[in-house]
């Protein structure tokens, strides 16, 4: 067992102990162009904000830094007067000009025909005091849209009296037909890209209401799943295969490996409970081949948990059936559930985070404990093999145990 509390310790301190990058980025009071007295760093997209607020007449200075997922895409910034939320969000949206190249910026309204994508978002003034706005790529003038293309939007606005607390709603696209954005990715991080700011204090919103229950099931999903499906099921497949041929130990690798299966499993199961919930209350969110996978080894995993109840004998002829069925299903359930915690960093947009990396390393150290286990399972196989040749060929005795090798004289 301590192998298995290695390895949960080593993902709980990867997870905990290092942040995303998106969280640890720092944020930026600097541009080419102006000095902001305030920055922040934004929970999603690694995007940031900096801001200048101006109490005497209620006019804030900001800066928004984004970046292109495409070379034809889109990236927008906005603030929603009324809720954080997509619709109704007054939005300033840069993309390359499809006549020129150049960046552009053009304000938008995100009303709810948009959202249900029965209109094509079209191009109108805003019904805020917009004082100011433009866009510039990071690398002046001879910058150029790509993926990963780093774009500042500037805005200048004039707020209502004694409100300072800013609904901030951000996005990107993949492309934009003529001078129209199209929908964006709809991945958790993406649906995520809201924060209320208070611009005078520089204090965010807490994680409340609909958003912030998402935001902790969310967390909460990815954390059991990868420590269950993809941490512990491999752990309890690994004691199967090499420790139930240590004799000194006897059953006990059985119950180990019983216990360690049938606990990931039950915590397997209230992952995968938790993502049903959340595919209730996300209903834009189009999970795909995450779900998928997540389906399929829940079935493979709850046919292999009542698999046991119809172990046969080890002297029963359905045996080796129910081994080769065992195995089948076992390993392919340790398969799909690894591969799901792969894809659910990607829904989760913890593609390139640290929480992924960590999973990695454990993963890593599992598999080269494997290698090193399979290599010496190989070698006692061979040793034992060349032993029993010996002992036919009378070069060895036969109560020697392998001990030396003795020449006989004929």
């Amino acid at each position: 067992m301590n192998l298995f509390i290695f390895f949960i310790l080593a993902f709980i301190f990867f997870v905990c102990f290092f942040p995303d990058p998106a969280v640890s980025s720092h944020c930026t009071t600097q541009t080419p162009t102006k000095t902001f007295q305030r920055c922040m760093t934004l929970p999603s997209q690694q995007a940031s904000i900096a801001w200048t607020f101006h109490p005497h007449n209620a006019t804030l200075d900001l800066v928004f830094f984004g970046n292109f997922i495409s070379p034809s895409g889109w990236v927008g910034w906005g603030i929603n007067p009324v809720s954080p939320e997509m619709t109704g969000t007054r939005a300033l949206i840069a993309f390359p000009d499809p006549n020129s190249g150049q960046i552009v910026l053009l304000p938008y309204v995100i009303d709810p025909t948009v959202k249900l994508q029965r209109t094509p978002l079209l191009s109108r003034p805003l019904d805020v005091h917009l004082l100011s706005s433009s866009a510039a790529l990071y690398g002046g003038k001879l910058a150029t849209v790509h993926a990963g293309a780093a774009v500042q939007i500037y805005a200048t606005l004039r707020l209502s009296p004694n409100r300072t607390r800013i609904h901030h709603v951000w996005n990107r696209g993949l492309y934009v037909q003529g001078y129209s954005p199209t929908i964006h990715p709809t991945t958790a991080d993406d649906l995520s890209s809201t924060a209320t700011v208070d611009v005078l204090s520089g204090s965010t919103a807490g994680g409340s209401g609909a958003g912030g229950v998402v935001a902790t099931l969310r967390t909460f999903h990815g954390a059991i799943n990868a420590v269950s499906w993809g941490v512990l099921l491999p752990i309890g497949a690994v004691t199967a295969r090499y420790l139930r041929h240590v004799q000194s130990i006897g059953p006990s690798w059985f119950y180990a490996h019983m216990g360690v299966q049938l606990s990931g499993f039950v915590l397997g199961t209230v992952g995968f409970a938790v993502g049903i919930r959340l595919g209730d209350l996300s209903p834009g969110v189009q999970y795909g081949l995450h779900r998928k996978l997540g389906f399929a080894a829940f079935i493979l995993g709850a046919l292999q948990t009542l698999a046991l109840l119809f172990r046969p004998k080890t002297t029963n002829k359905f045996r080796k059936y129910w081994k080769s069925y065992h195995h089948f299903v076992g390993y392919s359930c340790v398969v799909l559930g690894v591969v799901n915690v792969f894809q659910g960093f990607e829904v989760m947009g913890q593609g390139r985070s640290y929480a992924k990396l960590g999973y990695c390393l454990c993963l890593a150290t599992l598999i080269g404990a494997c290698i090193s286990l399979e290599v010496n399972s190989w070698v006692v196989f061979c040793r034992k093999a060349k032993e029993e040749k010996l002992r036919r060929e009378g070069l060895i005795g036969g109560s020697d145990k392998g001990s030396g090798i003795h020449n006989s004289q004929h």
